[in-house]
């Protein structure tokens, strides 16, 4: 089946950015993938994506769904066709949409798991939880908007940050089937991302010793996109070296 390039609205994108030991971050990913290095820190993260409007993009809008979804994702990069290229990797997908489970990894790419949300936002601030259905993972971040990025290690400001985050626009997810992986590009010509200053954070996933044994995870950094118009373009699978399966 081919499977069609989707129209959205992202209304809300809320990435939560950690720094992570490279050599942590490389047991987490699959040949050929590797950790995409800033300032010697690999970059993984929790990203919260409301989308609105999602439809196929011959679709006219007003038939358009909307669900809350969070993909957990590593910053990688592989040697292409053409020199290195960088995206990232996507151990978990999760959603609160039965259609998105349904459809990922048969109608349009990225399998899903299950997931409840809880989410509270004004125009300053954002708190954004969920819990997935198999009891594995949960999820509770609380970001206020900010006027610049402060703290981070990873960027020095808002603009490199928002460059790197747009170099990963092609995401590659896990299957159950442990052969291949995925593929999915995000591309919009509104491109716009605001600095988030955290309140609070947890994480089962990153908070989980056995993938990263203490010290090897920190917070870094949050960044907002909302009501951003974007396309979803499917990618060719991607051959797993090693059986990759979805984190659960």
């Amino acid at each position: 089946m081919r499977q069609p390039r989707l129209s959205s609205v992202v209304e809300r994108r809320l990435l939560v950015n950690y720094r992570v030991a490279p050599d942590a971050a490389a047991r987490l990913l699959p040949g050929p993938l590797r950790p995409q290095l800033v300032h010697g820190h690999a970059v993984a993260g929790i990203c919260l994506l409301r989308l609105g409007s999602v439809r196929p993009a011959w679709a006219p809008r007003a038939f358009g769904l909307r669900s809350e979804n969070a993909a957990h994702r590593i910053a990688v990069e592989w040697d292409g066709p053409g020199g290195v290229e960088t995206g990232v990797y996507i151990p978990r997908r999760d959603s609160a949409s039965r259609l998105n489970v349904w459809a990922g990894g048969r109608i349009f790419p990225g399998e899903h798991g299950r997931a409840d949300f809880e989410v509270h936002e004004t125009p300053g601030q954002m708190r954004v939880a969920l819990a997935t259905w198999d009891g594995d993972t949960r999820v509770d971040v609380t970001v206020e908007l900010s006027d610049e990025l402060r703290g981070s290690e990873l960027f020095a400001d808002l603009a490199e940050a928002s460059r790197f985050f747009r170099g990963g626009a092609k995401g590659f997810s896990a299957t159950s089937s442990g052969r291949h992986l995925d593929g999915m590009e995000l591309r919009t010509d509104a491109w716009h991302v605001e600095a988030g200053r955290v309140r609070s954070a947890a994480s089962s996933f990153f908070d989980d010793p056995d993938r990263f044994p203490s010290g090897s995870a920190t917070l870094d950094s949050a960044l907002v996109m909302r009501d951003v118009p974007a396309s979803w373009w499917p990618l060719p699978a991607m051959a797993s070296e090693h059986g990759a399966q979805p984190a659960r």
